[in-house]
């Protein structure tokens, strides 16, 4: 069994900066297919990342799909920053000493970072919707809900680690 834990640990940071790239690449996407609707081609807004159609918001309001496009970045960077963390966290992770000051700040800088994300994607989410109003179509999901839950695990996860440092820390003074 303990060879299988360093074993797990480095998959798990190979599989974190892989996400990383994937999250960094799409937000880099967005912002080129953002810049070349906008400078060279409107037509450039039907075929965003991975298919998404946004032309006819371009027709209806050339400020509106700029919002838009700059929250769907902005999240997708934010999102590219949190699998940053998390790489930093699977770096400086040490199985003989889990819990320390360091790791806990890291895994809290996730939470908070999460929150934030969820909030500006439910705030992007009910713009979407306040436009499907005026019967325009916008068809991203930012996904905010689910960065919520997760924001909130990792915060649970943060308290279980500051706890760990405390009890560990009691336990080296008494020894």
């Amino acid at each position: 069994m303990k060879q299988k834990i360093p074993f797990v640990f480095h998959l798990m940071h190979v599989l974190f900066y892989i996400v990383f790239i994937g999250l960094s690449i799409k937000a880099g996407v967005l912002v080129i297919s953002f810049i070349i609707s906008l400078a060279v081609s409107a037509q450039a807004a039907s075929n965003l990342y991975m298919g998404i159609d946004l032309s006819e918001l371009f027709k209806f309001d050339k400020y509106h799909y700029i919002s838009i496009m700059v929250l769907a970045i902005i999240i997708a960077m934010l999102k590219a920053s949190i699998a940053m963390m998390a790489v930093g966290v699977a770096s400086g992770f040490n199985i003989d000493k889990p819990f320390n000051t360091i790791t806990t700040h890291m895994i809290t800088g996730i939470s908070r970072l999460a929150l934030f994300t969820g909030i500006l994607a439910i705030i992007a989410q009910e713009y979407i919707k306040w436009l499907s109003t005026k019967n325009i179509s916008v068809p991203l999901d930012m996904g905010g809900q689910e960065i919520l839950f997760f924001a909130g695990v990792i915060y649970m996860l943060a308290k279980v680690f500051e706890k760990g440092v405390e009890l560990q820390s009691e336990n080296e003074l008494t020894v």
